[in-house]
């Protein structure tokens, strides 16, 4: 195959995946769209991930395969931008996989409209029950601007609140990635934010494809968002990362909103997911220091769009422990004034349940109509039943 005729440059990092690996590269090597080369980055696996590799690569030809001290998948993706020769930019990481159209849609979705990257739809696939779970909120269908294809100008409060700072749910313009100088930071998790939202706020042309092309894998042990307790403050530092980005480019003030409305968002979200010391560990840098040089502290709750992450925000900034009763209760250095407010704040939050409950589905309701309010009550419950 032709240099010139590469379509797509699918970049896959590779790390002791051998249980999922086939099936990844399965879901690549047999695209509807063929004119395309595959970049497949050993960081150093030490299962049987390689020889997979290489018994793929023997009969498939698109198929290099590179192999690095172990770095990360932010240095693995590096490697392979350095290598790509495609038209456009595909990753994927090697325990998920992409519906056998999706180069094909993505690729003639960009070409149609030329812009400079594209945005699908996907879903979670649970490793546990075998069971593919719906994953709506990855594309925020209400803050679309209404034409395609558009820039972060159209709605800079609300750009960060878009999409996920995931990279494998989007096909890259190559030229672009390399005019503008994206590149993955290197370090152990996280290290796709500052690629994906610079490339969002840097991009004169997005589209998005209202379909769903790509699976997530879930419940996996291989996984790296499974190794977040030995990284916890990786999301710290791609969030500074970003805003030191946009103050560079001279549009903080135009997203700042947004951009601190994300980092409250992410910053509780890792403390909320995470379990353990390192609970503790992220719980007391969010109090000291976090949160102040984020930028977060300056500002009044009416800046912030979610009540409920500010208040969770607020309790953090006054507790110098972690969130949770049976902890609070039985630390000595709270007073009773201090107990009394936190159990008064969880008796109220049972209480008031049901209303809150209420008001989330008629605001779904406006906002999206009745058929997907419905869609969504089903899948709670389904999710909530699997659980």
């Amino acid at each position: 195959m032709s240099i010139n005729n590469i379509k797509v440059s699918v970049i896959i990092p590779v790390y002791n995946v051998e249980e999922y690996l086939r099936q990844c590269l399965d879901s690549i090597v047999n695209q509807t769209l063929q004119d395309i080369e595959i970049i497949c980055v050993n960081d150093e696996s030490t299962d049987g991930s390689l020889a997979i590799l290489e018994e793929y690569a023997k009969t498939d030809s698109r198929i290099t395969i590179i192999n690095q001290k172990n770095a990360g998948a932010g240095a693995a993706r590096n490697k392979g931008l350095e290598i790509a020769r495609g038209e456009y930019l595909s990753f994927l990481d090697s325990d998920d996989f992409f519906e056998l159209d999706m180069l094909e849609k993505a690729y003639h979705a960009c070409k149609n409209e030329n812009a400079d990257f594209v945005v699908y739809r996907c879903n979670r696939f649970d490793d546990k029950t075998q069971k593919f779970i719906s994953a709506d909120w990855t594309i925020r269908k209400e803050l679309l601007p209404a034409h395609r294809p558009f820039s972060y100008k159209d709605i800079p409060r609300n750009i960060f609140r878009l999409f996920n700072g995931w990279a494998w749910d989007k096909l890259y313009k190559r030229e672009f990635v390399v005019a503008n100088n994206l590149r993955f930071q290197e370090q152990r998790t996280t290290n796709d934010l500052l690629f994906v939202f610079t490339a969002l706020v840097k991009a004169q042309r997005i589209t998005v494809l209202e379909e769903i092309l790509a699976h997530q894998r879930i419940n996996n042990t291989s996984s790296l968002s499974n190794t977040r307790e030995k990284s916890w403050n990786c999301f710290y530092s791609a969030l500074i990362a970003l805003r030191d980005e946009l103050q560079v480019m001279g549009i903080y003030e135009e997203v700042e909103q947004s951009y601190l409305n994300y980092a409250l968002h992410f910053s509780l979200w890792n403390l909320n997911t995470i379990k353990g010391p390192t609970y503790e560990k992220l719980y007391n840098a969010l109090r000291d220091e976090y949160f102040e040089e984020l930028g977060i502290s300056k500002y009044p709750e009416e800046f912030f769009w979610s009540k409920g992450e500010y208040k969770q925000y607020l309790r953090i900034k006054k507790y110098p422990l972690p969130a949770g009763f049976a902890k609070f209760a039985s630390n000595n250095s709270q007073t009773n004034e201090e107990q009394f407010d936190y159990i008064s704040y969880k008796i109220g939050r049972a209480i008031t349940f049901i209303p809150r409950t209420f008001q989330r589905l008629i605001r779904c309701y406006r906002e999206n109509g009745l058929r997907y309010t419905i869609r969504r009550i089903f899948q709670k419950m389904r999710d909530k039943f699997e659980k």
